[in-house]
């Protein structure tokens, strides 16, 4: 048979539509441009970021039998993997034909013309000790000599051969049978089969420090017995720990030990559910999740929400945006979530107001504005009703965290588990999808201190969306996971009505609308009346405090009259009739007009003297009375003004008494003495003072040392010593780290320079007071990125929560 030892060259004996397939499932590696050969396919495939990419999306098996593989080494069969697994029995050869044949849709698997199983290097170093086993006796052996192997043979009865490789292979080939090796072990000092019986278990970490000298030929005791036989291995001048060959591990396990193997998904309590139970269900979902999340977007719209100062959109925000869509913290959150992923949001200074195309987008029917939604919800790098951190703290909302792929993977692996149920049944409790999302994307990582049970939080998204329905995938949820987008969009309009553009006013001075309002509607009723409910109903109540916001907005109450007349499936009841001309009647009967000063006499000619005088009509004078007049412009302008006018007017204090005009007499600023400029690149050095010169030094030596002078001076430190900063890292930390002493800045420069660790006293958004050792420090004015000791892994800092600093 033909060797097929190489991915191109398995690649290129594919015929057509399996070659497609690899290429659909692999897009992440396959992407444009068009790989010019099946050569430079190959190479992308087997990149590290390729194999990092498709990870993350392997089911459980694979990844056992992927673990399998990189354990049995380079010589890995089918027969030999299947032995591992303990896949023998017809279905269990089924099940692994199965799995292999998914990883060599990835190209993660492949086999040669010897039968031997090949798969990418990058993927065998994914487990640094694949099932707990250390690597094979072969690759141990590579720097054993000649002599050592020789010495190995005949201390276990074999006739070494010549050469090297060949006592090589016959040290491999006994080793490899699995009843020699036990019969060898069984004869072995008590001692030394305690050792192997533990080495076969466990596999020692590689030793982080080397110590200098020769140690004992036993590191361990009855460790020399098997370093003669090869049963344990070390390097040749004893250094590090003894390490034992994948071969006599599995020898010592016994026949009976299996590699984990689990190809069936998890078994979950079903119930019947018929297809418009489903539809139904979710309809409803959808539904009240489209006209709460146009009620949120439209409050962002009406008042834009204010970003924390350590960024994203906080608890009280976010209660005000609830409150006013009548929508729960997990709607909210999600609504702001997927508009910002959508582009229907944007962070423009410290508020978040929607972008323009949130104006298209609020014109849509209800069914185009969930599908914009769900899509950006599918693809979102987080998950957004996660509210609480590790600390149960509250978490603010558009934080722009990095990035969770964990979190992506839990949607993703929701989505394929509900779509894999039986046709016609559904789990009886959503929460059973959990370990069906486990089995589908064992990477993924979607821990929350909320969730009850695993992916408990995205479950509960699923169903607030209508992706989920009485325990199983539903239309939009099928679409979605299939990233059929046009159906999507098909299904949404089948199953949620169309906006509403008439509401029911009753003599109750409320305002029902059935269904998802029209924005037309929506905004006429938010600017006359306050919301009361939202969802499949909305309600909208008047008041005379609603009619009197809109009356200040510039409504008259015959406009408003005719609007609501228009909107409203009946006539207008009598009394909202009543209270839009009540309120109106009294509406601006007090006026409030913006001053500076007011100027005001005995003699009323005079004032209009003044009113209609040319050469003051800059000072745009109004008269409110007969001896009063008011002008925008302040007290000190206003006077001189008329002063150049030619008229004698004297300034009032605010109690009425005149103010006396006394000049205070001139005095020169005492001259400070000059500071010292230690900077290293200040360039007001020696070399730039002319009192460092030689008296007898002439204009041209002056004006020689002057041109060599830097242009201009380096911004000093605004700290009062006058150094100016050393780099720009540190004029940007202290322009942003405000609580930070000098030296404190230049430690936090510092470690982002050269990568060092520090140890920073941090003030979280709670107000809680930590100490957070912090390394792989990276500047995004005004945050932080760093990898943080305590919660072992990468978080996202602000700069000016940062209160202390202290050596690593």
């Amino acid at each position: 048979m033909k060797s097929r030892s190489t991915l191109a060259t398995w690649l290129s004996e594919l015929d057509g539509s399996r070659l497609a397939r690899v290429l659909t499932i692999r897009r992440d590696a396959a992407s444009s441009p068009e790989p010019r050969s099946v050569g430079e396919l190959a190479d992308r495939l087997q990149r590290p970021g390729s194999v990092a990419l498709v990870l993350p999306q392997l089911t459980l098996p694979c990844l056992q039998a992927a673990e399998a593989l990189a354990a049995l080494g380079a010589r890995a069969t089918r027969d030999s993997l299947a032995e591992l697994l303990g896949s023998t029995s017809p279905a269990a050869v089924h099940a692994l034909d199965t799995t292999l044949e998914a990883l060599s849709d990835r190209a993660l698997v492949w086999p040669d013309g010897n039968e031997t199983l090949r798969m990418p290097a990058h993927l065998r170093q994914a487990w640094s000790t694949p099932l707990g086993l250390d690597a094979p006796l072969e690759e141990l052996l590579s720097s054993t000599t000649s002599e050592e192997l020789r010495g190995m043979l005949a201390v276990l009865g074999i006739k070494p051969p010549g050469t090297e490789q060949q006592r090589l292979a016959a040290l491999v080939e006994h080793h490899s049978d699995t009843e020699r090796v036990a019969a060898l072990v069984a004869v072995a000092p008590a001692a030394t089969r305690k050792l192997l019986e533990h080495s076969s278990r466990f596999t020692p970490s590689p030793s982080l420090f080397v110590l200098f000298g020769a140690p004992g030929r036993d590191v361990q005791p009855g460790a020399g017995w098997a370093l003669d036989r090869g049963l344990l291995l070390q390097d040749r001048h004893r250094y590090g720990p003894v390490r034992m060959p994948v071969e006599v591990a599995l020898a010592l396990r016994g026949p009976d030990w299996h590699a984990p193997f689990e190809p069936l998904p998890p078994v979950t309590q079903m119930v019947p559910i018929t297809s418009s139970e489903v539809e139904r269900e979710a309809a409803v979902a959808a539904t009240a999740f489209a006209a709460h999340a146009a009620s949120v977007l439209s409050a962002c719209a009406t008042a834009p929400p204010a970003r924390l100062k350590s960024g994203g959109i906080g608890a009280r925000e976010l209660a005000r945006l609830g409150k006013a869509a009548q929508a729960d913290d997990a709607v909210v959150r999600i609504a702001l979530e997927t508009a910002y992923a959508a582009g229907l949001l944007a962070r423009d200074g410290d508020r978040v107001p929607p972008t323009e195309a949130y104006d298209a987008w609020a014109e849509q029917e209800p069914a185009e504005q969930l599908t914009v939604l769900l899509r950006a919800w599918r693809d979102l790098p987080l998950t957004p009703t996660r509210a609480r951190d590790e600390d149960d703290k509250v978490l603010p909302a558009l934080a722009g965290a990095p990035d969770c792929g964990g979190c992506l993977q839990a949607r993703h692996g929701l989505l394929t588990a509900a779509a894999g149920l039986p046709v016609g049944q559904g789990v009886k409790v959503a929460s059973e999808l959990g370990p069906l999302v486990a089995w589908h994307r064992p990477l993924a990582d979607d821990a929350s201190p909320q969730d009850t049970a695993p992916f408990s939080t995205v479950i509960r998204e699923g169903e607030l969306l209508g992706v989920l329905a009485r325990g199983r995938l539903s239309p939009l949820g099928a679409h979605l996971a299939a990233h059929a987008d046009e159906e999507l969009g098909i299904t949404a309009r089948r199953l949620l009505p169309p906006a509403t553009t008439t509401a029911r006013i009753g003599a109750d001075l409320t305002a029902v609308v059935t269904g998802t309002p029209s924005a037309r509607l929506a905004a006429l009723l938010d600017s006359m009346a306050d919301r009361e409910t939202s969802g499949t109903a909305s309600v909208w109540r008047f008041s005379s405090r609603s009619i009197r916001r809109a009356l200040d907005a510039g409504r008259s109450p015959d406009d408003m009259t005719a609007d609501l007349m228009a909107g409203s499936v009946t006539a207008l009841p009598q009394p909202l009739a009543y209270l839009i001309a009540d309120t109106a009647r009294g509406h601006g009967r007090v006026r409030v007009a913006p001053a500076a000063c007011v100027i005001h006499g005995d003699e009323p000619a005079l004032l209009a003297e003044l009113a209609a005088h040319r050469a003051l009509a800059k000072l745009a004078l109004r008269q409110l009375a007969p001896t009063v007049l008011v002008t925008g412009s302040p007290p000190a302008t206003t006077l001189a003004a008329l002063r150049a006018a030619g008229y004698a007017p004297v300034a009032e204090s605010a109690g009425g008494t005149v103010c006396i005009e006394r000049r205070l007499p001139q005095r020169a600023a005492a001259v400070p003495p000059p500071r010292k400029k230690v900077g290293r690149r200040g360039p007001w050095t020696a070399a730039t003072r002319a009192s460092d010169l030689p008296a007898d030094a002439g204009m041209e030596a002056l004006a020689e040392r002057l041109l060599k002078a830097p242009s201009t001076a380096p911004e000093a430190e605004p700290f009062g010593s006058g150094v100016p900063f050393a780099t720009d890292t540190e004029e940007i930390v202290a322009g942003y780290a405000k609580h930070l002493s000098y030296s404190e800045v230049r430690q936090v420069a510092h470690a982002i320079d050269t990568g060092a660790a520090i140890t920073v006293e941090y003030i979280a958004t709670s107000g809680a007071r930590t100490a957070r050792t912090l390394s792989d420090l990276e500047l995004d004015p005004p945050y932080l990125h760093a990898w943080c000791h305590l919660r072992e892994a990468e978080r996202v800092f602000t700069l000016s929560r940062i209160h202390g600093v202290m050596p690593a």
